[in-house]
């Protein structure tokens, strides 16, 4: 059926700029160059939009193609204004409710066929072990090896029950490094026994439920290929993954544009080795020129005998698999994108995914109490994995609940002196203030300033709008909330809870220290 130059294409989905399709992206389509396209927020401006963008990718495709997107939900969510939001996969876990998750994945999923988008990476299977690492935070289900597999489980359900693929991440697990591979190559040293009693648990159950596709990390487990991270590894995914745990469906990269390979391997020698290790779907996100050095170097590899054909075959028909599985035939309509019964289901999960850590004397406010200042602080991207969400949405959400709050938003880089002078006027005047962080336990500015706030404050509501850890570092607040992430309905269900409009039962997933 394909040449070998388009059964080479078929192993690569790579994105590009722009909201409509670009001429370079269109000939690769018509000449079976490339096996799919991965959309970004830069892609995105509305449902119809979308939806017409990829109608012109399968028009002009001379096979069908796959269409890939990160929407977990939550702080990872390429899709925002105009589309259902979910809260993310912590707050989800914080609800103890696998229905709800399940439910709320089917949503996500039927929104993505709606626009013809038939792939998403999710969910993250990460557990949480280091509070410093920047790009899993609230991603991750939490800290309880048995609670992430059933979560995750759930959402895998409810995302092809959809009729999407559903892919589960980041394999082996990345979550005890504090290095983001976004920056440099991470690097785990010593024993991984911790990999088979903790870190694959979570996997193992998404491969024993049938989850359609597992990708890889760029962390170098040193124990185990200390050559390699996990993405080029043989011992990774033809021996673990693989052999091991029997798993022989289809496997995907990564971004291979993340520091961890670009800066190490280079584009070229790591599509060869990714493929010879055992993936089947190479990514390359960002750059043209790059992609175009993967493909001719898988290539000119194939052609030379580096790679078999053989090997090459293998991936070809795990692809073709998906591509027939996933054959988008009954088409959602756009009406349902946003629709009022889909921001209902993910309103109720925000809210049963919201915790009340502290209850201080004079929680909840009244819709009328006067003198409340409220200090929020922005969003700042800690690391490319993780979006900038709403800038100022709770506070906005806040003047809406209480029209005579003095509201303020701190970008926390951005500290100095007179910052500082100005919010502590107000919070000396204030009979409450209502604090919302955002990181701050890695923020130290943001986390002193914050601190200060609390100490001279009559009346403290902290609300943790991203990872819960700040409400560890900043425990002597008279209120303590956890949205565990930051989404429209999460902001939402902080403020509702402020003013007594429903008592958030929650559960933390990770212990506070």
């Amino acid at each position: 059926m394909f040449t070998l130059e388009e059964k080479v294409g078929q192993l690569m989905m790579v994105g590009f700029e722009g909201t409509t399709l670009p001429d370079h992206i269109q000939r690769w389509l018509e000449t079976g160059r490339i096996g799919g396209v991965y959309l970004f927020a830069r892609n995105i401006e509305s449902p119809a939009q979308v939806k017409k963008l990829i109608d012109d990718c399968h028009t002009v495709a001379k096979y069908p193609i796959l269409v890939g997107i990160d929407q977990e939900g939550g702080v990872v969510a390429r899709l925002r204004e105009g589309f259902t939001e979910s809260p993310g996969a912590m707050a989800l876990a914080a609800s103890g409710d696998t229905q709800l998750a399940d439910d709320m994945a089917y949503i996500m999923g039927q929104e993505l066929l709606a626009m013809g988008i038939n792939w998403n990476f999710a969910p993250v299977a990460d557990i949480t072990h280091n509070i410093d690492n920047a790009s899993v935070g609230t991603r991750s289900v939490g800290m309880d090896k048995e609670q992430v597999s059933t979560f995750v489980q759930a959402q895998i359900s409810g995302f092809q029950r959809a009729g999407v693929i559903a892919t589960v991440k980041h394999f082996p697990g990345l979550g005890k490094t504090s290095v983001d591979t976004h920056d440099a190559l991470a690097r785990i040293s010593g024993s991984v026994d911790y990999l088979y009693e903790q870190d694959l648990v979570p996997f193992r159950g998404a491969i024993d439920s049938g989850v359609d596709c597992v990708m890889t990390t760029h962390v170098m487990f040193e124990e185990l290929d200390n050559n390699h991270p996990a993405t080029l590894s043989p011992i990774v995914i033809n021996k673990l993954l693989r052999t091991d745990i029997g798993y022989d469906g289809a496997v995907c990269t990564d971004c291979m544009e993340m520091n961890a390979i670009t800066n190490e391997y280079g584009a070229a020698e790591s599509a060869i080795l990714t493929i010879l290790a055992g993936v089947d779907m190479v990514m390359f996100s960002h750059t043209q020129e790059r992609q175009k050095i993967a493909y001719q170097a898988v290539l000119g590899a194939v052609k030379s005998g580096r790679i078999s054909e053989e090997r090459l075959d293998k991936s070809v028909s795990r692809i073709q698999n998906l591509k027939d599985q996933y054959a988008i035939k009954n088409r959602p309509s756009l009406d349902i994108i946003a629709s009022e019964p889909h921001k209902a289901v993910a309103q109720k999960a925000a809210n049963a995914g919201t915790v009340l850590v502290k209850a201080g004397e004079h929680f909840p406010l009244s819709s009328d109490s006067a003198n409340i200042v409220c200090i929020e602080f922005s969003t700042r991207v800690i690391s490319d994995a993780v979006g900038a969400g709403p800038r100022d949405g709770f506070m906005e959400k806040l003047k809406a609940q209480n029209p005579s709050a003095d509201c303020h938003i701190i970008d926390p880089l951005t500290i100095n002196d007179s910052v500082i002078e100005k919010v502590l006027k107000l919070v000396e005047s204030a009979e409450t203030v209502i604090l919302a962080t955002r990181n701050a336990h890695m923020l130290d500015k943001q986390a002193e300033l914050a601190q200060t706030i609390i100490t001279l404050s009559k009346n403290t509501i902290l609300v943790s709008l991203r990872n819960p850890y700040d409400a560890g570092i900043l425990g002597d607040a008279d209120t303590i909330i956890c949205t565990n992430g930051d989404s429209t309905p999460s902001l939402k269900s902080a403020n509702d809870a402020i003013f007594g409009l429903y008592t958030p039962t929650g559960e933390l997933t990770v212990t506070l220290s």
